[in-house]
């Protein structure tokens, strides 16, 4: 079967908004958010209530941040790791622009608030699935599970599920620092689920996009010779 061609830079965009509207509808699910994000999300409830301006992108540009230094401190930063903070201001915008967005929904009934937490988490798995098929620097958390499956060669997969429960366990620290041991702030059951769903899926999705595309780039010139992410 012949692969048809897809453009980087198009599934770099895609990729991005597709993770902020999946991140959005898990957020309004209201099950829990994705443990990579949760640590951020929970950032943002906190500050949030000293700072109502403090939105959600906000924090996940300082949380990134923290994110590409230590990319920096397992040796794998290079030059064009830079322009993934230019992806994470644009992902912060489109974020804030689907949760306001997600915001209109009506609150859900059960079996709805299930769909979304559903929707949420393919288009999370299929978002990251499509940045990694580009060679526009991604997000910090993705530059940092590459740069890290290549530090230590164990498989993508593997490696994006051990770095979501590591994200689980500060998320859960960071709830109980912030709001006491009774009390779970951006965590739950949907939580848990994409800890061991997210790497699977993300994995699963790349798989399939490789097996009918070839990622191109439109504009070769700015794509490194290498063509690797990170």
């Amino acid at each position: 079967m012949k692969k048809r061609t897809f453009y980087s830079e198009i599934s770099y965009a895609l990729g991005i908004v597709l993770l902020a509207a999946g991140t959005a509808l898990t957020v309004r699910a209201d099950f829990g958010v994705s443990m990579v994000v949760a640590p951020a999300y929970i950032i943002h409830l906190k500050v949030a209530e000293f700072l109502p301006a403090f939105s959600f992108g906000m924090a996940e540009i300082c949380f990134q941040i923290l994110i590409l230094l230590l990319v920096a401190a397992i040796g794998k930063f290079r030059a064009s790791t830079l322009f993934s903070f230019v992806t994470t201001l644009f992902y912060s915008l489109v974020l804030d622009g689907m949760t306001a967005l997600a915001g209109f929904i009506p609150p859900p009934a059960l079996a709805a608030r299930i769909a979304l937490f559903a929707a949420g988490l393919v288009l999370c798995a299929l978002a990251i699935a499509f940045l990694f098929n580009t060679y526009v620097p991604p997000e910090a958390y993705e530059v940092f599970v590459l740069a890290l499956s290549q530090k230590t060669g164990g498989r993508l997969g593997t490696v994006k599920t051990l770095y979501d429960l590591s994200s689980l366990v500060l998320a859960i620290a960071l709830s109980f620092i912030f709001f006491g041991l009774g009390r779970f702030e951006g965590i739950g059951v949907g939580t848990v689920v994409a800890a061991f769903l997210n790497g699977p899926m993300i994995a699963g999705f790349k798989a399939l996009l490789e097996k009918f595309f070839v990622f191109r780039p439109l504009f070769p010139k700015l794509a490194p010779k290498d063509k690797k992410p990170v």
